[in-house]
């Protein structure tokens, strides 16, 4: 058994969904005849006490404790408003024809490898479920409300000599004519007993759209090569006799010019089209059994809800009708036991069974996943865990006033709030400054004229790295600050002497057991005074503004906490001269913290708002490129933010910054910057009215392979959306108050 995950096929283009319809008729075609194979979409409330731990923000007691009450009954609401129906697919192969088991594991493996790849072609990944994760299905089906009390153990079962099937058996079962009442729950199983000659590829998203507790099951027996032919053979033959046999019965009658019949023309031509399908289009055979369960609290609504579902297969010009007598049977059918209980088979080719395609919208709900909107297809909740993800890189992309800065500091409440993570911002607009102080982070005002230092020359030495190769990478780093000051290309000769000079002084702290004080550029200087080559003192003097000049804002010792778990530069007021340098130092700073809280076994969040300003200067362009590939080994997730997206996709090298970004946000959009994302991002024409004039908060949602449109309308009369906000008038009103209280 495999569970798998949805795919946007009903938001696609036509195009796009005859494409997705083409490579789900080729899984189809994979299947092997001789196995049985149950395609099944199951339809569950959510679980409350399992959206509590996993998504509600837990009390700390400190003075946080207002934002997550407020937090949490934002989460509660929104998810109150949708249907709580979470909606998972299944597909179960059982195989009957080979009798060493491991000849039947070997065979399940190929099973699986093909599946998969035939998953991936679609959009979708395959996941293998064990045992404990079938039977917990079963539990919650049979007893439903006890969902979190499912503490099953094998070893502690064989040891009492106990049955799984006690385990997850309901406490009472009765069989009627067509319902069973499963404990205090009605439950009924109906069949689909006759098919359109059309039938739609929307009907079983508008069955499982209902909030109601379902499962449905496409029971699918692949019938081989052989068989199939001489099916249709005897179809074909079948009919010509019944032609035969009637135009015989004309002649007898001395009528010779008798036309044959319209409906055994059509009878003709479909059992040719029968034949012609499987010998020259590339179809196959199926016997398919189609069912649907569905549980109730009472009967009235039981027959209530069959109504309703039959009404829809109605509408497609099927018949779905309840087992009579089957119910129980029925019942087995239906649930992903990967068994076939009764007899309702339908014939149909690998086009007419591909029209039952089981994929809707994709949805997003990851364990303790943040909260990033609602599905504007499904309705239901958005939550990412980006440590889910191959890489916890991000960007956020709109034009101004589309929600960029609220959508990241929504992320950065969320991680302050809900775990333990060190968060990092740059602020070049001052906008985050009010939110940091106020969840007890530390603001550091970067500028010529700031009393808050950074020392540039800062060492730290990793724990996997040797005192050598830290010195080496250290000495890299001063190397390109240096090339940054002097403002132009220096020959080899210069690159020495920094390199000599940079490697003297850190081994001359390092000798001395780091306890005198960190080196600093002015150590540097100094140490470039004293060489003998006279270039030596030609590069201290290129440097002695930055490290005894006016712009020594990072010659000084570090005097500022950069140690608190949530920190922000401010680089607002960093003049130009001073931007590349003091951009070099801050992300130097930001890798040695990161490369700590590694150690410490700490995740580490980077957000950089209008990033686009750290690609006008090679150096810090380079320097971030690296911080981007690396940072994932160390437990770190960078996020950028700007509105200037262009800057941002106009050459190879930036475009491999979101090439590895696996979560990406993408706002309202300028129309020439839609072009560029959909080519890179290959976003269908029809998703891009998603991010084409979308109200703030509004757009589409790249996670991993999956595009999302989503709404995150956070609610106005809230203290977070106080501390979020960046709207002129919301601000000034809010300072307003703040002077009146005062």
């Amino acid at each position: 058994m495999f569970r798998f995950d949805d795919i946007n096929y009903q938001i696609a283009g036509s195009e796009d969904q005859s494409t997705m319809f083409l490579r789900y008729s080729k899984l189809l075609n994979s299947l092997d005849a001789g196995n049985l194979a149950q395609i099944t979409i199951r339809n569950h409330k959510r679980n409350m006490v399992e959206f509590e731990h996993d998504v509600l923000f837990p009390m700390q007691a400190d003075d946080l404790d207002e934002y997550r009450t407020e937090y949490n009954q934002i989460l509660s609401e929104h998810a109150n408003e949708d249907n709580g129906i979470v909606q998972e697919k299944y597909i179960t192969i059982t195989t009957t024809n080979q009798k060493d088991i491991q000849t039947v594991r070997n065979q399940f493996s190929r099973i699986a490898t093909t599946l998969s790849n035939k998953m991936k072609d679609l959009g979708s990944n395959l996941t293998a479920m064990d045992t404990q994760q079938r039977l917990r299905i079963l539990h919650s089906f049979y007893r439903h409300g006890e969902e979190v009390q499912y503490t099953f153990d094998f070893q502690s079962a064989m040891r009492l000599g106990r049955d799984f099937r006690d385990y997850i058996c309901p406490d009472s079962m009765e069989k009627q004519r067509d319902y069973l009442r499963i404990g205090k729950r009605y439950c009924r199983v109906l069949f689909f007993k006759s098919f359109a000659n059309y039938i739609s590829d929307a009907m079983i998203k508008e069955i499982c759209d209902t909030d109601k507790d379902m499962i449905l099951t496409i029971t699918v027996n692949p019938v081989s090569m052989e068989e199939a032919n001489r099916l249709a053979d005897r179809q074909a033959d079948r009919v010509e006799a019944n032609i035969g046999k009637w135009q015989r019965s004309q002649n007898k009658n001395n009528n010779f010019s008798a036309i044959i019949p319209y409906d055994y023309e059509q009878q003709r031509k479909e059992c040719r089209e029968f034949q012609e399908d499987i010998r020259t289009r590339d179809q196959r055979v199926f016997y398919t059994t189609i069912t649907v369960a569905y549980v109730a609290d009472t009967m009235e609504e039981l027959e209530e809800d069959t109504e309703s579902i039959r009404r829809i297969a109605q509408n497609k010009m099927c018949q779905l009708v309840p087992l009579m007598f089957q119910q129980l049977d029925g019942l087995n059918t239906t649930l992903p036991f990967g068994v076939k209980k009764i007899e309702a088979d339908y014939t149909m080719t690998t086009e007419a069974l591909a029209a039952f395609i089981p994929f809707n919208t994709r949805d997003v709900n990851h364990p303790h996943g943040i909260f990033y909107g609602k599905n504007v297809v499904s309705g239901n909740m958005i939550l990412v865990n980006r440590l889910m993800l191959k890489n916890g890189n991000s960007f956020i992309l709109g034009t101004s006033g589309a929600g960029k800065s609220m959508f990241g500091k929504n992320e950065i409440i969320s991680l302050m709030l809900n775990s333990d993570a060190d968060i990092i911002v740059i602020d070049p607009d001052r906008e985050y400054r009010t939110l940091i102080e106020e969840l007890g982070g530390e603001v550091i005002n970067l500028s010529e004229t700031s009393e808050n230092h950074i020392n540039a020359m800062d060492f730290r030495q990793a724990y996997d790295e040797s005192v050598e190769n830290a010195i080496k990478i250290k000495q890299s780093f001063v190397l390109s600050l240096c090339e940054e000051i002097i403002g132009s290309a220096i020959d080899s000769k210069a690159r020495s002497l920094i390199d000599r000079c940079s490697g003297n002084i850190y081994r001359k702290y390092l000798k001395s057991g780091q306890k005198g004080s960190m080196p600093t550029l002015r150590d540097l200087y100094s140490e470039l005074m004293q060489q003998q080559e006279q270039l030596g003192k030609d590069i201290a003097l290129e440097i002695e503004l930055y490290a005894k000049g006016s712009l020594n804002t990072f010659s000084e010792q570090t005097n500022v906490n950069t140690q608190s778990r949530l920190l922000c530069y401010d680089i607002h007021d960093m003049e130009e001269d001073l931007m590349t340098v003091g951009m070099l130092v801050v992300l130097d700073n930001i890798m040695n913290r990161i490369s700590q809280n590694r150690e410490d076994g700490k995740k580490t969040f980077i957000f950089i708002d209008e990033i686009y300003l750290l690609f006008q200067h090679p150096y810090t362009f380079k320097f971030l490129s690296k911080l981007w590939k690396r940072v994932r080994k160390y437990g770190g997730n960078c996020t950028g933010l700007t509105q200037n997206v262009e800057d941002v996709l106009q050459t190879k090298e930036s475009r491999s910054l979101i090439a590895n970004s696996e979560l990406l946000v993408m706002l309202n959009q300028a129309p020439t910057d839609t072009v560029i994302l959909a080519d890179m991002l290959h976003i269908p024409e029809t998703q891009l009215s998603y991010i084409n004039g979308a109200e703030p908060g509004h757009g589409l949602l790249k996670v991993g392979s999956s595009l999302i449109p989503f709404a995150n309308d956070f609610p106005t009369d809230t203290k977070l959306y106080q501390l979020m906000t960046t709207k002129q008038d919301e601000v000034f009103k809010q300072q307003q108050k703040e002077k009146a209280a005062g």
